[in-house]
């Protein structure tokens, strides 16, 4: 749906998207991560046509961004982080403006808008001026106009940034519906929403695809093993012994458990290996009662930590900027610090 070539950008001397491949297939929730400077907001504003690229191709549903603009973007629905709004329209007179300017026949736009208020969950909304409305509605209009026209494709640039909690999940919820119509590219610092929301993980480092699987596939590439916790309840020598007995078994520590009478195991085997059937039933066979076992394995914000751990050690905390020389704040953030100064006198 989505096929990305190749692409770079350069900004003077800095390469923001380096020589950048990927596909987002259709059907999909794909999640776009990356640290701060890794690329993301770039490639997708290439991907929706804002900017052009320096080298590379971006095809959307079959039509080249740059060769064929309008019929490419016509199967685009967009939401930037900032939602593109009108505080002093109401929301049903935005979204009138919106289905205009995406040229659907005035003959079904006000089927349209009553179908995309619908399916936001703000038709109770409609008559409300935009700069009344919370940060959450206004998030819920920013999707309205994004899935008018119902585009094959959805980007969206950070939906949930801002939101109070009850409003993150409904958005969550909203999003994981639109997953059901439509192709969706999401961008998000929220590594606990791409692993409930998302179908598939790129991650970006450097402007350059540092990973891409889906989050489970991907704790289990960067872990290279499984481990399984055990608390058995047994004679320590009994558990060695029927232990021992496994196969595919990487490592195993024991130790004295503080359950009374019990052995605590840590098991580690090959990333393919999945013994717990094996030790359920051989711990059964020697009536030593399994009271614990549990897999422990990396969340998608440990990989994403070991994947960009280079680019995040990259950046310079602000109080390390500070003149090796004379010791002091630059002197853009004194003239800064004084008009603070000056204004708290006041």
């Amino acid at each position: 749906m989505i096929e990305v070539r190749n692409l770079v950008k350069r900004y003077g001397d800095n390469v923001a998207v380096d020589h950048l491949n990927f596909t987002v297939q259709e059907g999909r929730i794909t999640g776009f991560l990356g640290p701060n400077g890794a690329g993301k907001s770039t490639t997708m504003n290439m991907i929706t046509g804002y900017l052009a690229p320096n080298e590379g191709t971006v095809v959307i549903d079959g039509h080249d961004i740059m060769e064929e603009p309008e019929e490419a973007k016509r199967c685009i629905g967009y939401l930037p982080e900032i939602p593109p709004l009108y505080p002093e329209m109401t929301v049903r007179e935005y979204l009138d403006f919106v289905s205009e300017l995406k040229s659907i026949p005035k003959a079904h736009r006000a089927e349209e808008v009553d179908r995309v208020l619908e399916e936001a969950r703000i038709a109770d909304m409609e008559r409300r001026l935009i700069r009344n409305l919370s940060k959450g509605y206004c998030q819920r209009v920013g999707l309205a106009q994004a899935i008018l026209g119902n585009p094959k494709i959805l980007i969206l640039d950070e939906p949930t940034v801002g939101l109070d909690p009850k409003q993150i999940i409904e958005i969550r919820e909203l999003m994981k519906n639109l997953g059901k119509k439509h192709t969706v590219l999401l961008s998000s610092h929220i590594l606990t929403e791409v692993s409930a929301v998302c179908d598939y993980v790129m991650i970006l480092s450097h402007g350059k695809m540092a990973a891409s699987d889906t989050p489970e596939n991907l704790s289990r590439l960067t872990q290279g093993s499984n481990i399984l916790d055990l608390t058995v309840k047994g004679a320590m020598g009994t558990i060695v012994s029927a232990v021992g007995m496994l196969q595919e078994i990487q490592d195993v520590q024991y130790q004295m458990s503080e359950e009374k009478d019990c052995v605590d195991v840590k098991i580690k085997t090959n990333p393919e290996a999945d013994i717990r059937e094996a030790v359920f039933y051989k711990m059964s066979e020697l009536k030593c009662p399994i009271l614990k076992m549990q897999y422990s394995s990396l969340s998608l914000e440990d990989v994403f930590l070991e994947l960009t751990q280079d680019e995040m050690e990259e950046e310079i905390p602000r109080e390390e900027l500070v003149s090796e020389e004379n010791d002091s704040i630059p002197e853009k953030w004194e003239e800064e610090k004084g008009e603070e100064d000056h204004e708290s006198d006041i």
